[in-house]
C-alpha cells in the first residue's frame, strides 16, 4: 500500500510541529487547508503539542479537535506507526543529519510521501544512497529542501527554462537578494555542515557511484568566482549552498532542460564593501566552526526554537532574479516574496505537503526534487498564495 491510497487516517502529518518553523507551518495549515484535509500535528512532547493545538483553536475553533500524534525522532517503532498512518509526512525536525534518518527510512518503507526543509547536502546524499531504491519500490516520493532552501531557486530555474526554446543548450544564472534573520535551528544546521566538510565530500562521492549516468544529455553547476554582474546591476558572490545541486538534479531528471544545461548560483550585493565583508564573515565562521568548543559556544547563542518575532518577519523579504539564455533568446525572470526563512518557508512546506496529498502529479517515486515531483502544480499554488513568479524581460 502506498501513500497514494486514501484510506490512511491522515492526509498530512506535520512532524516537529512545536519547533519555530513547525508552529508557523501549523498556523498556515490551520488557516489555509481545505476543511476536508485530514491532518495532524506530531512530535516528542505531547504537552507542547496540546498547547499548540489550543493556540490554533483560539483563531480556528475547528482545531480544538486536531489530532495529536506522539512520536520521538529516536524511536523507529513510533515513527513507523506514524508513517504508516499518513499519506504525507512533513518534517521540520533538524538538523536532519542528527534527527531525520529514521523518519525517512519509515516513509520509504511504508510508501509514504515525505517532505522536509533540509538544506544539508550530506543528509540528502545519504538518504539517496540508503532509501531511494526502496522508495521507488513502495511508491514513496522523498522531497527534500521544500522551503526557502530550495524552492524559489528550483522552481524559479524551472520557470525560466520554460520560457526558453526546447532541445537546445541552455544557460541560467540565479541571483538572490534577501533581508532576513536566522532561527536557532537554521544556525545549528549551518554550524554542523561547516564542521563536516570531509563527511560531506565522502557522501557526495558515494552518491555519484550509485546515480545512473545521463546519456546524451548534460547538467552542470560549474564553479565561478566573484564578479560584477551587469545584467542585474550587482556584485555576484558564488553561494556554496544546496540550491544549485537541487537545480541540477531537476535538470538531469527532466528533458525540458535541454541537452546541455548549466546553472550558476549567486548572492547579489549592491555594495562592494558589503560584498567583501560578507565573504570575510562567512570565511571566519567556517574557520571557527572547526573548533568544537567554539562551535558549541556559537550554537548556544541562538537556541533551537528561537527565531525572529512577527514584527521582524513582517519586514523581511527576498528576491530571486534569473537570467536564462538559449537558442538565440535571453529572458529575465523573477521570484519574490516575504520573510524567506520562516513565513514563506512555512507557506512553501505547507503548500508542498498539500500538493503531494491533493494534486494530480507526475507518476514519480524515490528521492525527487520539487520541480520533478510537483513543478507546475506547486508553482500555481505558490502564486495563488502570494509568492510572485514573472517574466521581467525578453531579448
Amino acid at each position: 500500500m502506498t501513500s497514494h491510497d486514501k484510506d490512511r487516517p491522515y492526509d498530512i502529518v506535520l512532524f516537529g510541529a512545536t519547533s519555530f518553523v513547525g508552529a508557523l507551518t501549523a498556523e498556515y495549515l490551520s488557516a489555509h487547508a481545505p476543511d476536508t484535509l485530514r491532518w495532524a500535528i506530531a512530535g516528542r512532547d505531547a504537552a507542547k503539542l496540546r498547547r499548540l493545538r489550543e493556540r490554533l483553536a483560539e483563531d480556528r475553533p475547528g482545531c480544538a479537535e486536531l489530532p495529536v500524534v506522539h512520536a520521538d525522532a529516536t524511536d523507529p517503532v513510533a515513527l513507523r506507526e506514524l508513517a504508516a498512518g499518513a499519506r504525507v509526512v512533513a518534517s521540520t525536525v533538524g538538523p536532519y543529519l542528527s534527527h531525520g534518518q529514521d523518519l525517512v527510512a519509515a516513509c520509504a518503507e511504508t510508501g509514504t510521501d515525505y517532505v522536509d526543509l533540509c538544506g544539508e547536502p550530506e543528509f540528502v546524499d545519504l538518504v539517496y544512497v540508503r532509501h531511494d531504491a526502496r522508495a521507488r519500490e513502495t511508491g514513496a516520493r522523498l522531497v527534500h529542501a521544500c522551503g526557502f532552501d530550495s524552492v524559489p531557486h528550483d522552481l524559479g530555474a524551472y520557470y525560466t527554462v520554460r520560457q526558453l526554446p526546447q532541445d537546445v543548450p541552455l544557460r541560467v544564472d540565479g541571483f538572490i537578494s534577501a533581508d532576513a534573520r536566522f532561527s536557532g535551528g537554521t544556525f545549528s544546521s549551518a554550524l554542523q555542515q561547516f564542521a563536516r566538510g570531509p563527511q560531506m565530500l565522502a557522501a557526495a562521492r558515494d552518491r555519484r557511484r550509485h546515480e545512473p549516468r545521463l546519456v546524451e544529455r548534460r547538467a552542470s553547476t560549474p564553479a565561478s568566482g566573484p564578479r560584477y554582474a551587469g545584467e542585474v546591476g550587482a556584485w555576484a558572490l558564488p553561494l556554496p549552498t544546496i540550491d544549485p545541486q537541487i537545480v541540477a538534479r531537476s535538470a538531469r531528471a527532466l528533458p525540458r532542460y535541454g541537452p546541455d544545461f548549466r546553472y550558476r548560483h549567486y548572492a547579489a550585493v549592491k555594495s562592494l564593501p558589503v560584498a567583501i565583508g560578507g565573504v570575510a564573515s562567512a570565511g571566519a565562521l567556517f574557520t571557527v566552526a572547526q573548533v568544537p568548543p567554539v562551535r558549541r559556544w556559537l550554537g548556544g547563542l541562538l537556541k533551537p526554537g528561537e527565531g525572529p518575532d512577527a514584527a521582524r518577519r513582517a519586514t523581511s523579504w527576498f528576491s530571486m532574479r534569473f537570467v536564462g539564455e538559449g537558442g538565440g533568446r535571453r529572458v529575465y525572470t523573477e521570484v519574490w516574496g516575504g520573510d524567506p526563512g520562516y513565513g514563506e518557508t512555512a507557506k512553501i512546506l505547507a503548500e508542498g505537503a498539500m500538493s503531494l496529498a491533493l494534486d494530480e502529479l507526475p507518476a514519480v517515486a524515490g528521492q525527487v526534487t520539487t520541480a520533478v515531483a510537483m513543478g507546475d502544480a506547486l508553482t500555481r499554488r505558490l502564486m495563488d498564495a502570494g509568492i510572485g513568479f514573472r517574466v521581467a524581460a525578453v531579448r
